[in-house]
């Protein structure tokens, strides 16, 4: 038992490996629990040194299905905090705009693709896991007058995904923590005191993530990074770029100094409509066609 218990961990701990993984430092770890531990065969060494090289081809990137599962425990904890909005018509209206833009971005395939929920709140806020899970609050909806603005809040976020902000959020000494603690007891038998310390160290990713997420934000430059994500995605898919513009001119009527909502996690909006525009034409109204508006008036009319 012992011994799966260190095989799985040494495998576990090399897939998990960001940036600050090379290697050299992996291809030494598993031949020091290989064969200096003695506890593996060195068939199972030689795996591991396999895995090693090919973590290293991606050093700066966990795996999609690692994002995926890190996503979704992300997703399961804004969830834990904000209810969905139960009405299947407005979040069908929702997805149909999300995936035409996901579809549209330069992250187009992703493991266990999109998904989009709106979130029973009146805060003004929205939240983008690294897995492709977006969230929208009934809020954030209300910020936005027609079809183009609410295309260029799902831009936005896929903006972030595509980005990868969110996994930039985990802290890199997390990973030179567990990195010590294996390199330390590679040559012995794991204990519970080890064992404890490297599921915290990998279990810590969520709440780095969902901490920047909910409560810190990003930083302005991602932030900004993201509306001009945004901008070229909505360009691509026939939406007017004005609509991010009126949407933030309608946030900050709505947003509260003291809110914890995107006053607290965002840069102001006039900020980022400055930024928006530094890059862009100046603003014009953006047209709302009669059927376009229609269909949005009613699937968000009375949201």
């Amino acid at each position: 038992m012992r011994k799966l218990l260190l095989v799985s961990l040494s495998i576990y701990s090399l897939l998990s490996l960001s940036s600050c993984q090379t290697m050299e430092s992996a291809t030494t770890l598993a031949t020091a629990i290989g064969q200096g531990a003695g506890v593996i065969s060195a068939s199972q060494a030689d795996s591991l040194r396999k895995t090693a090289k090919a973590v290293s081809r991606s050093a700066e990137e966990f795996t999609s299905e690692q994002e995926y599962y890190i996503g979704r425990a992300v997703g399961a904890v804004v969830l834990g905090k904000y209810s969905a909005y139960d009405q299947r018509a407005v979040n069908a209206y929702v997805n149909v705009i999300g995936q035409t833009l996901a579809q549209a971005s330069d992250l187009p395939a992703i493991f266990g693709g999109y998904r989009f929920l709106v979130l029973n709140s009146d805060e003004i806020n929205a939240f983008a896991t690294p897995s492709g899970l977006v969230f929208v609050t009934r809020g954030l909806l209300r910020c936005c007058r027609n079809e183009d603005a609410l295309a260029a809040v799902l831009a936005h976020e896929i903006g972030h995904i595509q980005l990868r902000h969110g996994m930039q959020a985990i802290e890199k000494a997390r990973v030179t923590e567990a990195l010590t603690t294996i390199a330390a007891e590679g040559a012995k038998t794991f204990g519970s005191r080890e064992v404890a310390a490297l599921t915290e160290t990998f279990g810590g990713t969520i709440t780095d993530i969902t901490g920047t997420l909910i409560n810190k934000g990003y930083a302005r430059s991602s932030e900004y990074g993201a509306d001009q994500a945004a901008v070229t995605l909505l360009k691509r898919v026939g939406y007017d770029p004005n609509g991010l513009v009126e949407m933030l001119n309608v946030m900050k009527k709505n947003l509260k100094a003291d809110g914890l909502d995107f006053a607290k996690t965002h840069p102001a909006p006039d900020d980022r409509i400055a930024e928006i525009q530094k890059k862009g034409p100046a603003y014009v109204a953006v047209p709302t066609p009669a059927p376009r508006q229609a269909r949005f008036l009613k699937a968000l009319g009375k949201i």
